[in-house]
């Protein structure tokens, strides 16, 4: 069975429009788990824009399988030491992006990252590397030492919703997949992915599991409006 695991960066970025506590990131997680999700993503981001240090902290120790995005740096590899996530990915972070703009670099990082997934296995923490679906980052991957990598799925994601042709990209997807299998590599997908993009990707033999957030929790608004509004209707009509 493909897992889902569901990013919650959103929430947190709702939450701090405000800067109280609503809405919960603990609860919404533990809500999210028990509605089907098999874990939990956050990527806890140099400038702490949504995810926080203690959103972090109280996630693991709820017990929740928590998929850690992160910088490849000693500063964050300190953190994910410390806290002892399930899973880790390593992603590019560029301070003025609004959001992850593409895979890592990896022949220019390789000393780095290598390092910081030599410490991870020793934790036996499951490292991930989220790279651009292209043959020689997944060799490198393999070579040096992760378990899995995480296809960037923007660039297809965007052609299927603006209806233009994503046949292309599509098969260098699945051929990635095919390689990374046969490297023995789990293949994870993400980024962008809207239901329409899913159907596609979720056909493709040997991506064990999607990470989705943007969408989950955008679309989530819509379908949760109405119950929110009756309620209030309901609450302020009552003498």
């Amino acid at each position: 069975m493909k897992r889902l695991g569901v990013n919650i960066d959103h929430i947190a970025t709702l939450r701090n429009a405000r800067g109280e506590g609503h809405p919960n990131v603990i609860q919404s997680a533990k809500k999210i788990m028990k509605f089907g999700a098999h874990s939990i993503t956050v990527h806890l981001r140099e400038d702490r824009r949504h995810i926080k240090d203690k959103d972090l902290f109280l996630l693991i120790k709820s017990k929740i399988p928590i998929n850690l995005e992160m910088a490849a740096n000693p500063k964050m590899l300190k953190i994910a030491l410390k806290r002892k996530p399930k899973y880790v990915c390593l992603v590019p972070e560029k301070r003025e992006e609004i959001t992850t703009e593409g895979g890592l670099n990896i022949s220019k990082n390789k000393k780095i990252i290598k390092k910081i997934i030599i410490e991870l296995n020793k934790k036996k923490i499951r490292t991930s590397l989220f790279i651009n679906p292209n043959k020689k980052d997944i060799k490198l991957a393999k070579d040096l030492g992760s378990n899995c990598i995480e296809l960037h799925t923007g660039k297809i994601s965007i052609l299927i919703k603006k209806k233009k042709k994503f046949k292309s990209e599509l098969k260098k997807i699945i051929s990635c997949t095919k390689y990374a299998k046969y490297l023995n590599l789990e293949v994870h997908a993400g980024h962008g992915i809207d239901y329409r993009t899913a159907k596609f990707l979720s056909k493709i033999d040997g991506i064990e599991e999607f990470n989705i957030g943007h969408f989950i929790i955008g679309e989530s608004i819509n379908i949760g409006l109405l119950k929110v509004i009756k309620t209030f209707k309901k609450i302020i009509s009552t003498k």
